[in-house]
């Protein structure tokens, strides 16, 4: 028989629990059902489905809104402290800068300015760092100023305090009666009570972010003597009167690497196996296409420790955005969002002002007011006010020539800024515009050089936008830079573009070949071939090297010449093959291949169309050449004389003179010396009009050669022609026509009975014939050294245009 144990012991019956537990779950299941009934009756009969949807949007937004405020707190724990805090406005003590580093000589300079003056101003563009070195110096002097030392920032957000809010706060501060109204008198009034309560107390008040003179002007001049005042803001504060301006420029590399390096330190969670900023070149590359921003650096630097990002690897995302070309896409990086996002100088800008910045980065040089206008696309005196806003910033500079440019830190910068803000259809327009301007001025100048040369000649002198030569000198640089901007893009130019810059390319080749630079010429012709618009179309390679013919054949190279315009004859087509078969067919001709070269400049007559009657004389007097050089006189008459009336119907003077110039060489053949001494004179009446010195030394040289051989009474003449041939020639290289000029030189001596000079000339043109490789005229020079009398065996050159 089982005994009951004692009360309390928990054997004499079972628990409670189970049993509460199966209650509460079945009551809770009973009342679970009935609410979920009454609400599902209710949004049935009451809510309907509007409301429904209604609900559960309202749902969505509270949890979007709720993503996006843990984003924003997570992104401002990314950001490194604000080097300057604003203390409340219930304690304006002078607060102490966090993390500023650097710039020891500004900011000892600064000291002593406000040791020596009663109002010091700390200026320069936005956002470089005037109100931390303020802080930093006010800081350093501090205990010069027991009684006080109290600052103010004059900057509410965005908005700059208006000039009564600002006596109102001073008056807060040091207790005197604040301005009843905006009114002059009350300004004046509430700013000399303020000089009262400062008379006699040795005080330091820094008034940060002064945007505007009129803000602190009516504290202006300070009447205490002991008092200190030291403001830190825009450009502007440098003409106050009784101020003294210290200008703050962007700090010096080392300190911009610093600077980076010590927001680096700040951020939680470095690693220790970072790599030091300070010895990393990569760094100091990032800083300078930072523009060595303080506010950018900093914030570049904290979220590159935060995140680990490698420097090689941010130095090239940033290179990739700067560097490729405008009409390229680059991928959005976050780098480059976060330097743009972190420009406070470029956000207080107006919205025209922005955009002109960000397009005036597509002119990697200097521009003047209509370039600048064609590339926003307004009027150039629609945007004097803009550019006047953007120099007040310290955007941009001026150039000689009233142009303007980007400071040279800031170029990179604004390059990222036309990245991020611009799609790729507008920077190519913009691109368009430019290239367009420039190439219609270019086209206008160039067709103008042979007439402001024949004005130059006569010591006319011209406005500089009326002068070819000088408008092409001044906007060289920026000429070149247009046509280098697509070389070494993955990518074709846009069409919209690619007609103008091949357009400008063009026009830029046609002054260099008028001044004879041709280095220069073939710099421009090397950046077209190296770009990929030209693989991708080959009518401007063709053209190219049909330029690089040319002018290795003025370079006296005539096989290269030969080879880039076989190459040019291969790449154009037919419209564009006359040009270069006739090229081909002059550098023939210089080689002595005389068949192929008729043979090219037969073909270049026929592709030529009808209506170009100027391409047509060319192509007679190269045929008219090439007959006489193949000793065929009568065929090349034939071809000179229809080229030289041709010539002189269009008005081209100097394709008549050089006609005229090789009709002298026929005629002596044929024995017509009268026709040839006409020819010979009308030749160089029109040289005397036309800026040639290269054909005027042929005409000197073929007039000269004539008489001396058909007329040696007139040799003193002829003497004197060959003289002046010379001195024309030896300005440039030593080429086969002055070697014949040598040779024919010696034989007017020879005939005037100078035998020693007759001799010596000889030689220097046996001399020259050889370095030159001409091998007839070395021939004719040796046969008369080795005779001592004159032997007419050379030919005199024929001038072809």
């Amino acid at each position: 028989m089982t005994r009951p144990g004692p009360p309390g012991d928990g054997l004499g019956r079972p628990p409670r629990w189970p049993v509460l537990v199966a209650a509460g779950t079945l009551v809770s299941g009973l009342v679970g059902n009935v609410a979920s009934n009454l609400l599902s009756e209710l949004a049935d009969s009451v809510l309907g489905p509007a409301s429904i949807v209604l609900a559960i949007c309202g749902a969505i937004a509270s949890v979007l809104f709720e993503l996006r405020r843990r984003r924003a707190e997570r992104e401002s724990a990314a950001e490194p402290p604000e080097t300057v805090a604003t203390p409340l406005a219930a304690g304006p003590t002078l607060p102490y800068p966090a993390g500023f580093t650097g710039r020891t000589e500004q900011v000892t300079a600064i000291v002593d300015a406000v040791r020596r003056e009663h109002a010091v101003a700390v200026v320069g563009r936005r956002a470089v760092g005037t109100s931390s070195c303020a802080v930093q110096a006010a800081n350093l002097c501090r205990d010069d100023y027991p009684d006080g030392q109290y600052y103010l920032n004059l900057r509410r957000g965005d908005r700059p305090r208006s000039t009564r809010e600002v006596l109102a706060a001073l008056a807060r501060i040091l207790g005197t009666t604040p301005p009843r109204s905006s009114r002059p008198d009350d300004l004046t009034e509430a700013a000399d009570a303020l000089r009262g309560q400062l008379d006699g107390r040795k005080i330091l008040l820094v008034l940060d972010n002064v945007d505007a003179p009129a803000q602190v002007r009516p504290l202006l001049p300070p009447a205490a003597r002991t008092c200190r005042l030291l403001l830190a803001g825009a450009p502007t504060l440098a003409g106050l009167d009784g101020v003294v301006s210290h200008w703050l420029s962007e700090p010096d590399p080392d300190d911009a690497v610093e600077l980076f390096a010590t927001a680096g330190v700040a951020a939680p969670g470095e690693r220790n196996r970072r790599p030091d900023p300070r010895t990393d070149p990569a760094v100091r590359k990032i800083v300078e296409l930072c523009g060595r921003q303080p506010r950018t650096i900093r914030a570049l630097g904290y979220r590159t420790a935060r995140h680990g990002w490698r420097s090689v690897d941010l130095l090239e995302t940033l290179r990739r955005a700067v560097d490729a070309p405008p009409h390229q896409r680059v991928p959005n990086s976050p780098a480059v969002t976060l330097l743009t996002d972190r420009d406070t100088a470029y956000a207080a800008l107006s919205g025209g002002a922005k955009r002109l910045y960000r397009l005036m980065s597509l002119g990697p040089v200097a521009l003047d007011r209509p370039a600048i206008g064609a590339l926003a696309g307004r009027r150039p005196e629609r945007i004097s006010a803009l550019l006047d806003e953007l120099a007040t910033g310290a955007f941009v500079v001026g150039a000689p020539g009233d142009r303007y440019e980007i400071r040279p830190l800031l170029a990179a910068y604004a390059r990222l800024h036309l990245r991020d803000a611009e799609p790729a259809r507008r920077r190519i327009a913009a691109q368009a515009r430019l290239a367009r301007h420039l190439a219609r001025r270019a086209e206008r100048h160039a067709a103008n050089l042979a007439v402001t040369a024949s004005l130059t000649g006569r010591e006319q002198t011209l406005p500089l936008d009326d002068d070819p030569s000088g408008w092409f000198d001044l906007n060289q640089e920026l000429l070149l830079a247009v046509v280098k901007v697509p070389v070494g893009a993955a990518e074709a130019l846009p069409l919209r573009v690619r007609r103008w810059w091949f357009r400008l390319a063009v026009a830029l080749c046609g002054w260099y070949a008028h001044e004879g630079r041709l280095d220069e010429w073939a710099e421009v012709c090397q950046m077209v071939l190296a770009t990929p618009t030209a693989d991708d179309r080959p009518e401007i390679a063709g053209w190219a090297h049909n330029e690089l013919g040319v002018l290795r054949r003025r370079q006296h190279d005539p096989q290269g010449a030969a080879a880039a315009l076989t190459l040019a004859v291969a790449e154009r087509g037919r419209r564009g093959t006359a040009q270069a078969r006739l090229n081909l067919g002059l550098a023939l001709l210089d080689l002595g291949q005389l068949d192929d070269a008729v043979e090219h400049l037969e073909l270049s007559r026929r592709h030529r169309s009808v209506a170009d009657r100027a391409g047509h004389a060319l192509t007679d007097l190269a045929l008219g050449a090439a007959q006489l050089a193949r000793d065929e006189p009568e065929t090349a008459h034939h071809h000179l004389v229809k080229a030289a009336n041709t010539f002189r119907s269009v008005g081209d003077a100097r394709g008549y003179a050089a006609a005229l110039t090789n009709l002298v060489l026929v005629h002596s053949r044929l024995g017509e010396h009268l026709d040839a001494a006409q020819a010979w004179r009308a030749a160089l009446h029109e040289y005397d009009t036309v800026p040639d010195p290269t054909a005027r030394a042929s005409a000197l040289l073929n007039a000269g050669a004539t008489l001396v051989t058909t007329t040696p009474a007139r040799a003193g003449q002829a003497y004197e022609m060959l003289a002046e041939s010379r001195r024309l020639r030896e300005r440039w290289l030593p080429t086969a026509g002055l070697g014949r000029t040598l040779l024919y030189l010696g034989d007017a001596a020879e005939v005037l009975g100078r035998a020693d000079d007759a001799r010596r000339h000889w030689t220097d043109a046996a001399g020259v014939c050889e370095s030159v490789r001409d091998a007839a005229g070395l021939a004719a020079a040796d046969a008369r050294l080795l005779d001592g009398r004159h032997a007419a065996t050379g030919t005199p050159p024929a001038d072809v245009a």
